[in-house]
């Protein structure tokens, strides 16, 4: 995969670190998984399309990452991280 831009909030990265234990800067590293999956998430947003990408961290955490394509998809807008549940992993191992 070619490079990526990321952008996010700092205040929300630093909440989203407290409240999951996941940075930003983690969670960017599921989007270099090969096996990662992303899903359409119209229900968390009227103003923008959003998407979640489920796959592996380079810390090979398995994570939900909420996201939007900003400036024609050229850039990923981090939204929030965390660990995926037990039934979201049971989830992920059927699509593969």
């Amino acid at each position: 995969m070619s490079s990526i831009d990321f952008q996010w909030d700092p205040v929300k990265n630093k909440s989203n670190k407290i409240k999951h234990g996941i940075s930003f800067e983690e969670a960017k590293t599921v989007f270099y998984d090969e096996k990662a999956r992303v899903i359409a998430d119209p229900d968390h947003s009227d103003a923008e399309e959003r998407f979640i990408i489920m796959g592996f961290s380079y810390k090979l955490n398995l994570l939900i990452v909420s996201h939007c394509y900003r400036s024609s998809k050229d850039i990923i807008r981090i939204i929030s991280a965390r660990k995926a549940t037990r039934s979201e992993s049971k989830q992920y191992e059927e699509l593969l």
